[in-house]
């Protein structure tokens, strides 16, 4: 895999360095917050190593930004605070993963390969003449590029991941608002709205189908 490892200690940096090539990996390291996202914009990465204390902006406000950017690949945060609420703190940041310094080479070996298990999403997914590529983070209707937004986006990846299939309001509010209750607003309504007027204005074809009283799908035209 090729790994993103943003840390501000030299010492530590190298010798996470040393471990994950060891076992195959790629690396490039970052030695604080803002350069780590500017190597990332520049590259493409499978996973991300992240110590929580940076200079310039901390982990996980690093997180959090890429996360709002709709970057999807797995995060570990690395970190000397192991409180239970710090780890819910990374955890809730977007991490996927949290390991407390001082830790065995072999742990971190062991959870970034977990981590890339883990991430077995499809490259592509698609519906009809509607194609979202998930490493370019491209999405096209036959000869058209379409530009999304974040929230845009990840409602777009959840209904395709479920093409053919009911996705319900209440499905939504969880997945992509984080809601498990009801906020008795029009959110979800006013996206999908948006969204169907990207994906679907000036088709013969209307591919984000409203199911009265139940949800939402995307059919597969082809």
């Amino acid at each position: 895999m090729n790994i993103l490892v943003i840390e501000d200690n030299q010492e530590t940096a190298a010798y996470i360095a040393s471990g994950l090539e060891q076992a195959g990996h790629s690396v490039v390291i970052a030695a604080d917050g803002p350069q780590g996202l500017l190597v990332l914009r520049r590259g493409q990465f499978d996973l991300m190593i992240v110590d929580r204390l940076l200079p310039g902006l901390d982990g996980l406000t690093v997180v959090q930004l890429i996360r709002d950017q709709g970057a999807n690949l797995p995060v570990l945060f690395l970190s000397a605070l192991d409180g239970v609420d710090d780890r819910v703190k990374g955890l809730n940041a977007g991490g996927d993963d949290y390991l407390v310094k001082p830790f065995a080479l072999r742990e971190l070996q062991a959870r970034v390969a977990a981590l890339g298990r883990r991430k077995t999403k499809q490259v592509l997914l698609s519906a009809g003449d509607l194609q979202m590529n998930l490493i370019t983070r491209r999405v096209s209707r036959g000869d058209s590029e379409i530009e999304l937004l974040p929230r845009e986006w990840e409602l777009l990846e959840y209904l395709l991941s479920n093409k053919g299939r009911l996705v319900t309001k209440k499905m939504l509010l969880e997945k992509i608002w984080g809601f498990h209750f009801d906020p008795r607003t029009n959110v979800v309504e006013t996206h999908v709205s948006r969204l169907r007027q990207k994906i679907d204005k000036g088709h013969a074809v209307e591919l984000i189908v409203t199911v009265r009283g139940s949800g939402y799908l995307i059919h597969d035209t082809a």
